[in-house]
């Protein structure tokens, strides 16, 4: 291989993962089929780059020399120790000056080149992680107690060991992962680039098997992709419309998840079944079931209706009905047992005569296929009842999907009476586990809406009357009480598991809680047909998390709110929201503010005998309260989890985490395990002393934190000049969601901001700042490093919360960030913003005992740096174009054309640099 200071040029050979220039000592210590994957595809993209112009590639090359020389400099140029940035650097410069001297045509050629390395990279770091856990798997022997790739084993293994055997199982028994989906307009990927990736990471995943010619038509394949995807524009055509955007969790279902999720389910019972595993009832219950705001979601998106919802639902419903129909026909056609061997119990005879009764065409039909093999008949008059479910024939359709599981149990218990335990409990449990997951919805639709348009609708309905007997109703309120009348629609089409969440976002009294119950009613001419729903109260800003507990109080006495309780077993669910909390208060006091909040909910619902769910707003980026969900799960307050995690899962991390099926698995398990362990006394009694222990600490952080956040928002048109400085008047024009990314194009105060694009805005701009600001103060306000350290290593809530911070300061750039705060022109807030990074970075790294951000975690944090020199081409491309945008609107020097063709060069950029960070909101 090359060594650390030689040179390589672009036309050699030779070109290594960070493309042309100095490969730098990170570079060098990639695990090698990484960087291998890494090569291949830099050297793929600069073919397809020569094919489409060879002046092109010169350029491409060039630039990432220089920025290649100017990550060397900053980090030394050996990669042993990191310096402070500066911006006079040569090779930052030369960068500078390249991207300032090509036309936009080719600046947007050369964004669309990186961001298609980008992906490619991503791919390469996903391919890697799944080759890892394969690897480690296969070294795993079989008589091991526990499986250390799976953790569920782990953590049940010392739940035994703590609560002992009953108190596991009894904990076991009750685990659920709740993941909500979301149509939060944070995935920045275009749909049809989405297609090649996939394509791609097949063609990859087939080369270890493969050699001579066919290898060779494995790389030309590839190149075929790469050169398409480097062809199509990034940015779609249009923003998707809601019923469209419930494709992605089609997809998502399709390809993972309605196969993956039955196997976290086997892989468990294979470890702690032994050998019993396939010849018994399993033990792992069906605890994974996923919700979805996707086309029910109308919190700020006027796009979704009533009509929409209806859609989307159906959608769903067809869909799944459909996939296990074709999983049951599939089950059943191998089920050629006969019965001389395999004697039908009595409950099979009675179903099939209940069959026969039903339908002698199905049952004559099923016969003629299945002589003397009476499993497998009854299991096809089953598949073609599915059928007559999505066609709504109602002699033959399932009314539940409750009476299709009773329907294979009893196949499923005939089969096993009859000695034939293998096929009662082989592929006929993994339909049925596919069945108690999904059901006839998918996913659990679930709706939301602003309290205050609850309230309005009451207000314009006790004015005008229920049917506008004294003038018109508005037509939000004529749509309001839609809702109610789809969701009751849905419920009895699908059933009440379908949709009977309804979240109140801002909530901020029980009246809100009242106002949805009574629309819910008023929606109905007749008491039977009013649905039956679940409030969910939402409390997001600062002042809410800390007021709900009065809230709650007063949502006990709400006489709809007892029925649920004493209906569901005093169930009760409320949701706490990450982002807009963080964005009003500033990272570090959401963070506490909430952890606050949990604590205090959980001792009240011990007082009140509730048996409570809480919910977790969480987005992808560290500033909504993004990054790993299993190790925030232990870092919990006790009793707040319960066996119960819920959390939304949106944009980017709806494909990182359920795209992969080997990751999926791997995701599923940990959070599992952590949800499970979560209530392992150990980890309660962590937990409960530390947070008690560090109390003194945090608030004087708190206090420190929370005032420099303020004095920052507070300064005299903030909110303009945040607009200037990044491209968040420009990531409003993405078409990445149906939901609106903001509530206007720009933003004169606070008020018009919200948090999504507030945190993709900072992320574009390389500064991250909604992650971290006020965090340095507050260390140096502390001033005790002994005491933050011992807490990083004693308390899992503060040593996560660091870390996530590390990894955002990670993803910023000094030199960067003053290109971008150079737009403002605005010297006091850039001095607030670059004081405070630099004081944020120094404390962190002290606490973690580095010298640079993400040293001690080897791969992750060259994986990062590696990416720098790409990342930051297109920050400075993006910048140009800003620039230019900027000095029009003060100057009119760009023409309609010359602005449109700038606006599409910081599209393009968006996109390339949320592939290169791998967050966006």
């Amino acid at each position: 291989m090359t060594s650390t200071d030689e040179t390589i040029k672009a036309a050699d050979a030779g070109i290594v993962s960070t493309g042309t220039g100095t490969k730098v000592a990170e570079e060098q210590g990639l695990p090698s089929d990484l960087r291998l994957d890494m090569d291949l595809f830099l050297r793929l993209l600069r073919t397809a780059l020569k094919e489409y112009d060879e002046d092109l590639l010169e350029k491409f090359d060039s630039l990432l020399d220089y920025a290649n020389e100017a990550t060397s400099e900053e980090f030394g140029g050996t990669g042993l120790g990191y310096r402070d940035p500066d911006p006079e650097q040569a090779g930052f410069e030369k960068a500078v000056k390249l991207i300032d001297s090509v036309s936009v045509a080719d600046a947007t050629l050369l964004a669309r080149a990186f961001a298609t390395y980008f992906h490619l990279a991503n791919l390469s770091e996903e391919n890697y992680r799944v080759n890892v856990l394969h690897a480690r798997e296969k070294q795993v022997p079989l008589d091991a107690p526990t499986d250390p790739i799976n953790e569920m084993t782990g953590a049940y293994q010392r739940m035994i060991k703590e609560c002992g055997p009953a108190r596991a199982k009894e904990l076991l028994e009750k685990l659920e992962f709740h993941p909500v989906f979301t149509a939060h307009p944070t995935e920045a990927r275009r749909k049809a680039i989405e297609g090649k990736i996939r394509r791609i990471a097949d063609l990859l995943a087939e080369r270890p098997r493969l050699g001579g010619s066919d290898l060779a038509e494995n790389e030309r394949m590839m190149l075929n992709e790469i050169d398409a995807m480097f062809r199509t524009s990034p940015i779609a055509l249009k923003k998707p419309t809601p019923v469209e955007e419930a494709d992605t969790i089609i997809d998502i279902f399709d390809n993972t998840l309605f196969d993956t999720v039955p196997k976290v389910y086997r892989r468990f019972d294979d470890w702690v079944l032994g050998d019993k595993a396939g010849k018994v009832a399993p033990i792992c219950p069906a605890f994974f079931h996923p919700g979805s705001w996707i086309g029910s979601d109308r919190d700020g998106n006027p796009n979704v209706t009533a009509r929409v919802s209806r859609q989307v639902a159906r959608k769903f419903s067809d869909h799944v009905i459909a996939k296990l129909e074709e999983a049951t026909r599939e089950v059943g056609r191998n089920l050629t047992l006969e019965s001389k061997d395999t004697k039908p119990c009595a409950g099979l005879l009675s179903l099939w005569s209940h069959q026969r009764e039903m339908s002698e065409r199905l049952t004559e039909k099923a016969e003629l296929i299945s002589t003397k093999e009476p499993h497998r008949a009854v299991m096809l008059v089953i598949a073609d009842r599915l059928r007559a479910t999505i066609d709504r024939d109602t002699d033959l359709m399932y009314h539940s999907c409750e009476d299709y599981i009773a329907d294979l149990k009893t196949v499923q218990k005939s089969l096993a009476d009859a000695g034939a335990p293998r096929s009662a409990y082989g592929p006929l449990q993994t339909l049925i586990w596919q069945a108690e997951t999904f059901g006839f919805h998918m996913v659990e639709m679930e709706f939301r809406q602003h309290s205050v348009v609850h309230s309005r609708a009451l207000e314009d309905i006790r004015e005008h009357g229920l049917h506008g007997e004294r003038g018109e109703l508005q037509p939000m309120t004529r749509e309001v009480l839609d809702t109610f009348r789809a969701l009751g629609s849905i419920q009895r089409r699908n059933g009440k598991k379908a949709a009977r969440r309804y979240i109140i976002s801002f909530t901020k009294s029980a009246q809100n809680i009242k106002d949805v119950y009574e629309l819910n009613r008023l929606a109905f001419a007749h008491p039977e047909d009013v649905p039956t729903i679940d409030v969910i109260p939402l409390f997001e800003q600062l002042e809410d998390l800390q007021n709900c507990v009065d809230v709650l109080d007063a949502m006990l006495k709400i006489p709809e709110v007892q029925a649920r309780l004493k209906a569901t077993g005093r169930k009760l669910e409320v949701m706490l929201g990450y982002s807009d909390s963080s964005k009003d208060a500033g990272p570090t006091t959401a963070t506490l503010a909430l952890h606050s909040a949990e604590a205090r909910i959980v001792k009240w619902a011990e007082a009140n005998d509730i048996d409570l769910t809480l919910f977790h707003g969480r987005g992808g980026a560290v500033g909504r309260g993004g990054g790993p969900a299993n190790r925030a799960v232990l870092a919990q307050p006790r009793g707040s989890v319960n066996c119960r995690f819920k959390l939304t899962e949106q944009g980017e991390v709806i494909f990182a985490r359920y795209g992969n099926p080997t990751l999926a698995v791997r995701h599923i398990e940990s959070v599992a395990s952590a949800t499970l362990l979560q209530s392992a006394p150990s980890v309660e009694k962590t937990n409960t002393e530390m947070t008690a222990k560090y109390a003194d600490m945090t608030r004087q952080l708190d206090d420190a934190s929370h005032e420099r956040f303020l004095d920052l928002l507070s300064t005299p048109d903030f909110a303009p000049w945040f607009s200037i400085v990044t491209p968040l008047t420009e990531v409003g024009l993405l078409p990445i969601g149906s939901r609106p990314a903001k509530r206007g194009l720009g933003a004169k105060s606070l008020d018009d901001l919200r948090t999504i694009p507030w945190v993709f805005s900072w992320a574009q701009a390389r500064i991250n700042l909604a992650a971290w600001y006020g965090l340095g103060t507050a260390c140096e306000k502390f001033g005790d490093l002994e005491t933050l350290r011992k807490a990083y290593e004693e308390w899992p809530l503060f040593s996560t919360f660091i870390d996530n911070i590390e990894m955002s300061l990670a993803k910023t750039d000094e030199r960067i960030a003053k290109l971008y705060l150079a737009l403002g022109d605005r010297e006091d807030l850039n001095t607030k913003v670059l004081e405070e990074m630099e004081l944020t970075r120094k404390w962190v790294l002290k606490i973690v005992a580095d010298e640079w951000p993400l040293q001690h975690r080897h791969v992750l944090g060259q994986a990062i740096r590696i990416r720098s020199p790409y990342v930051n081409a297109l920050s400075v491309l993006q910048v140009r174009a800003l620039r230019s945008v900027r000095r029009r609107d003060e100057k009119n020097e760009l023409s309609k054309s010359q602005t449109a063709d700038f606006i599409y060069l910081i599209l393009c950029t968006v996109s390339g640099v949320a592939a290169g960070l791998q967050n966006t909101g």
